[in-house]
């Protein structure tokens, strides 16, 4: 399952990187992509755990950067 998200406010190009790299080693991810330009996150993983997924990842880009916010894409 793939899934899009934006992300608001993200304000580093270092800092789409780190977030890119430490959500491809949760497990379950299969790809994961962070681009800074179009401030978008591509994340492909299992299904059944994309919920759960889902909330490690914006713990993720919290810690990075504090103030960018995950938001599903339409």
């Amino acid at each position: 399952m793939k899934k899009r998200f934006i992300l608001e406010g993200l304000g580093c190009a270092n800092c789409a990187s780190k977030m890119e790299t430490a959500i491809n080693k949760l497990n379950g991810v299969k790809e994961v992509s962070v681009n800074f330009m179009t401030q978008k996150l591509t994340v492909e993983a299992d299904e059944d755990r994309m919920p759960s997924l889902i909330t490690e990842i914006e713990k993720i880009v919290k810690k990075i950067e504090p103030d960018t916010r995950v938001v599903p894409s339409k």
